[in-house]
């Protein structure tokens, strides 16, 4: 009995997560677009799954501030808050130039070798226009120098708070193909930690994160009705 009811647990866990996981990804990749109406019925219908772990993700991606729940009316997908963004990146901006520092005396020739192949992954879907892989990578081309450095946690926390600033950056992708400044600062990145020359890796990384800064203007006047 007690086997089955830790099977049983592990199974409605396995869901909710999927659930969470799912509506998360087609959120910050803008497949369910800012300003978009959802139910309830039509999650389950998407998902085909119950709708307790629909519930339960809608808190989650309510706290998250991704979904704005109504009462009696419905959820909608949170609308990009451009000052959230901004904030967003001056904590990124903060921690990982105090971290790309650091990498230039802790990474090993491994993790150097590990971020110029995930640049080679990037020039490719470049070459492909794969906008959605290219975010991926870019997010583990940073993952990997911040958890190099054995601040895992530092990780999670920027995951937690750049929901708009990174929906920002996906959006950045798909409208302009144009990535080669993006592809140059990683480069940049990796030969001035390979240099051990930190002020060079941290003015770059700041150059890197604050493109957001000059191109969200123009995304907004591309795409009013994605943000408030």
């Amino acid at each position: 009995m007690n086997n089955q009811l830790t099977a049983m647990k592990d199974k409605r866990g396995l869901v909710r997560d999927y659930v969470y996981e799912t509506l998360k990804k087609n959120i910050m990749e803008l497949r369910l677009e800012p300003g978009r109406f959802i139910s309830e019925k039509e999650l389950v219908e998407m998902l085909s799954v119950s709708r307790t772990p629909i519930r339960e993700a809608l808190v989650r991606l309510t706290q998250e501030e991704l979904i704005e729940t109504t009462p009696h009316k419905g959820s909608i997908i949170s609308l990009i808050d451009l000052e959230h963004a901004e904030e967003s990146r001056f904590l990124r901006a903060t921690l990982e130039s105090a971290i790309v520092r650091e990498a230039c005396a802790k990474l090993s020739r491994e993790q150097i070798l590990n971020l110029q192949n995930l640049i080679a992954l990037q020039e490719l879907c470049e070459s492909e226009g794969n906008y959605e892989r290219l975010f991926e990578l870019d997010e583990q081309f940073h993952q990997t120098i911040i958890v190099g450095c054995g601040r895992t946690r530092t990780w999670g926390l920027i995951q937690q708070v750049t929901t708009h600033y990174n929906r920002i950056r996906f959006l950045r992708l798909a409208s302009n193909h144009d990535w080669r400044v993006i592809l140059a600062q990683h480069r940049g990145i990796v030969q001035a930690i390979q240099e051990n020359d930190p002020a060079a890796a941290e003015q770059v990384l700041r150059d890197h994160l604050d493109r957001v800064i000059i191109e969200k203007e123009e995304l907004r006047q591309k795409y009013p009705r994605y943000f408030k």
